[in-house]
């Protein structure tokens, strides 16, 4: 099990702006009211590392909207353990983890809109994150 997938059975995640995957992957995001997407894809890290680092540097997370992809999984996005955290998160149809994008500052995640294989979420501040639910580093198409 990795690491992210350990946090995940007690619904943590990092306290970092970042976008986890199942596989152990991760890397830095940060928001970006300029790209398409709302948000940049920024370098890897190893989590493992960062937790080894700190490991109280967690955030227990709380679904606020969900969306049920019926086989395909959920759509699940909420906030953090602080007024200014939000998270989403595609799981699998059981619950486990596909992967998970934390922010510290977008506050938390309202509302989720699903146009085919895009996904908007929305915050309560109005931050707008747009990904690709198979993988949040496609880049979506431009709104129209």
């Amino acid at each position: 099990m990795t690491a992210i997938e350990n946090l995940w059975e007690d619904h943590d995640l990092p306290v970092a702006d970042a976008l986890h995957y199942a596989d152990g992957r991760s890397c830095d995001v940060t928001l970006d009211p300029t790209a398409p997407s709302g948000f940049s894809v920024l370098s890897p890290f190893d989590l493992g590392e960062m937790l080894e680092d700190d490991p109280s540097r967690v955030s227990s997370v709380d679904g606020r909207a969900a969306v049920d992809l019926g086989e395909k999984g959920i759509l699940w996005g909420g906030e953090g353990s602080y007024g200014s955290e939000g998270f989403l998160a595609r799981l699998t149809a059981d619950r486990k983890l596909v992967w998970a994008m934390f922010f510290t500052e977008s506050n938390p995640f309202l509302r989720i809109q699903v146009s085919g294989n895009v996904a908007t979420f929305s915050s309560t501040t109005g931050v707008r994150v747009v990904v690709d639910i198979d993988d949040p580093r496609t880049p979506t198409p431009p709104e129209r």
